[in-house]
């Protein structure tokens, strides 16, 4: 054997070992998701001590094995094989995650896991009791134990910057603001112009009392009807909505409120978008990052395509009403269901149950607010105040609880500070590939109106699904829609819906 052929071999075999340490840690993090999403589901409140301990114990092995001096070795010997692209992508992928990882001692690692753990406990007590006091000290702690990770991994850069770039590390920060900037200076006029327009839409379609066990029926036959595999997934409720799995086991959580079936409903929906994504990615490369999503503003494109490219669609409302009026007495007509789920209305203080357009301003204060707090801009004890007074600014409400305030959303028990840009930089997105897929497929109103869903499933399995984590966002995004990511296209078409429903053309 040359010594050019024994080389190459050596090589191969680094990649393929480099893979099989690869899946043992997708193992490891596969198996924290379910403890997670049983202990927000289906764990005996008494198990949180013992819970906190499993997940570290996950989590620090996990970190363990990537950090290893022989992932490193293994890395260094696959990045100089001969790869094609595919391979690159891949070895790529784990370089930015050891990279990242072996920055950070394990004891950090571990504390946070058990810290976060503790605080989803604390946060669920304190939203219930609206005692934002029973919540602060976790939360104080997860920034502090944040910023020293944010130090560990660059001590020179922005700690907040570094942060968001474990959610999205293919865009910058600055450029997720000046989206935010964009995104914010577009729609604050436009909800001022509309809120001045004087227009008769119809706004209390789903006003009334539904009972939640129909409502989470309807629930289950709206997912089927999109497409959701039931041999591959299930439908819980839990505090937040979520949804946590993999190509071969995706759950997806929801909530219900009696007084509003439109928010369980448009929630479900969501949820079945990153459900949908998770599950259509390749199954043979489970355990590799070509069989992994493509982080989080591309994991939000997807609920958000179909929250709202498809749930909240006239076309989606003529076929599903029927069905809705299978389980609940209403006399609305399609026309008036579609006019009451995108009615606009900034008097809405709960994020996940905002319109299409003032969702963003939500968006926008979460993200100023913890970016502040990373940056040790703002107090933990500051949070409630601040929380009001942007939504005043904002908005023009404010919160009389902080259960309905800066205690809403669960991000913050999870010390997830950088999450919060991804959902507007999803939304925007998700029209840029919607209407991609329009441009491919034609018009889609008559398949959603049939409830045909073949034709848009298969365009996002192969222009989005299918390639896993093989191109960053940016790549990603042009290689679907022969456009690099900008707002243009989510721009447009507020323009061109709300002016429709609005009568805004001739001043937009």
């Amino acid at each position: 054997m040359s010594t050019d052929t024994a080389t190459a071999d050596a090589d191969t075999t680094a990649y393929e070992e480099l893979l099989s340490r690869y899946e043992r840690i997708s193992s490891l993090q596969s198996a924290q998701g379910v403890l997670s999403w049983d202990q927000q589901v289906t764990m005996p409140e008494g198990g949180t001590p013992a819970r906190s301990k499993e997940l570290s114990t996950l989590s620090s092995l996990g970190h363990e094995l990537l950090t290893d001096d022989e992932t490193a070795d293994l890395l260094d010997a696959a990045e100089a094989a001969d790869l094609d692209d595919e391979q690159a992508a891949v070895v790529r992928e784990i370089r930015r995650d050891y990279e990242r990882a072996d920055a950070v001692p394990q004891s950090l690692v571990e504390e946070i896991s058990e810290t976060s753990t503790e605080a989803l406990g604390a946060w669920e007590e304190a939203k219930a009791d609206d005692d934002f006091e029973t919540f602060a000290p976790y939360l104080e702690e997860l920034v502090e134990l944040r910023r020293e990770e944010a130090a560990a991994i660059d001590d020179d850069r922005d700690p907040y910057a570094v942060l968001f770039e474990e959610y999205e590390p293919c865009l910058s920060l600055d450029r997720a603001e000046r989206i935010l900037d964009r995104l914010k200076e577009t729609l604050v006029p436009m909800i001022d112009e509309i809120a001045d327009s004087g227009a008769a839409i119809t706004t209390d379609a789903f006003d009334g009392t539904y009972d939640t066990d129909a409502q989470e029926a309807l629930s289950r036959e709206v997912l089927t009807t999109l497409g959701y595999d039931w041999d591959r997934g299930r439908l819980d409720t839990s505090s937040h909505p979520f949804t946590a799995g993999n190509q071969h086991d995706c759950r997806v959580t929801t909530r219900f409120d009696e007084s509003d079936p439109l928010g369980g409903l448009t929630a479900t929906v969501h949820e079945f978008g990153h459900a949908f994504y998770n599950l259509g990615l390749p199954r043979e490369e489970w355990g590799t990052p070509l069989g992994e999503s493509r982080d989080l503003s591309v994991h939000e494109s997807q609920s958000r395509l179909w929250e709202n490219h498809v749930g909240r669609t006239e076309a989606f409302w003529e076929q599903t009403l029927p069905t809705f009026a299978e389980y609940f007495d209403t006399d609305a007509t399609s026309r008036e269901a579609y006019e009451s789920a995108n009615q606009v209305y900034d008097d809405n203080l709960i994020r996940v149950e905002a319109d299409e357009l003032t969702y963003h301003l939500h968006i926008v204060i979460r993200f100023e607010i913890e970016r502040d707090l990373i940056r040790g801009d703002l107090d933990v004890s500051e949070v409630p105040a601040v929380w009001n007074d942007k939504y005043e600014e904002y908005l023009g409400i404010r919160p009389e609880t902080d259960a309905e305030g800066c205690l809403q959303d669960i991000h913050w028990s999870h010390g997830n500070f950088g999450y919060f840009p991804t959902y507007s930089l999803g939304s925007v997105m998700a029209t840029q590939l919607f209407d991609a897929a329009e441009d491919e497929l034609g018009d889609l109103d008559d398949d959603i109106r049939n409830a045909g869903f073949d034709r848009l499933h298969e365009w996002l399995r192969e222009n989005v699904h299918g390639h896993g984590a093989r191109y960053e966002t940016n790549e990603l995004v042009e290689q679907a829609t022969g456009e690099p990511f900008t707002a243009d296209a989510f721009l447009a078409y507020v323009r061109e819906k709300y002016g429709e429903l609005y009568d805004l053309e001739a001043s937009v």
